[in-house]
């Protein structure tokens, strides 16, 4: 039961080539190189990708940074009722809970700021209306992280 090659039967596209008439060649991709790295002639960067890592890298920092915030404050320090001026100005006394803080400050405005850049990206149509909420977001999470900072480093428990 062997079957030659001239009994089988090519249907649909296959059927227009042959050894005679082969299927035209398709070209592999060429490399991108700086010259060749968009349509508006700027150098390429990986900053997309950088922006990507962090927002994993960060999501995981910070949930262990906010779950033990939570644990520790609501849970193991008295819940609630318990956080009070005189209890932040005994927590910031220390530079560990400083820290604490503004590396939970510092991560959650720059992951939040890069996942707003990336909707505003996928989401506003016009160059110069992306442009200007970009620049607000940017303005904001400085703005943010600045205040924060001061806040956390001149806080004067002695304060009335």
């Amino acid at each position: 039961m062997t079957m030659a090659t001239s009994d089988i039967e090519l249907t649909g596209s296959s059927a227009a080539y042959s050894p005679d008439n082969p299927a035209p060649l398709i070209e592999a991709p060429r490399a991108r190189t700086p010259r060749t790295a968009g349509s508006t002639g700027r150098s390429r960067t990986n900053f997309e990708l950088y922006g990507w890592v962090f927002m994993r890298l960060s999501g995981i920092v910070l949930a262990v940074l906010v779950v033990g915030h939570l644990l520790i404050q609501l849970v193991l320090d008295g819940g609630v009722s318990k956080v009070s001026f005189a209890f932040v100005a005994g927590r910031w006394a220390s530079p560990f809970w400083q820290g604490w803080d503004l590396l939970m400050l510092w991560l959650a405005m720059l992951h939040g700021a890069n996942g707003l850049r990336t909707v505003i990206n996928d989401y506003a149509e016009r160059d110069g209306t992306r442009f200007w909420l970009k620049m607000l977001l940017y303005a904001a999470t400085v703005f943010t992280v600045l205040l924060g900072t001061l806040v956390i480093f001149t806080f004067d428990p002695n304060i009335r």
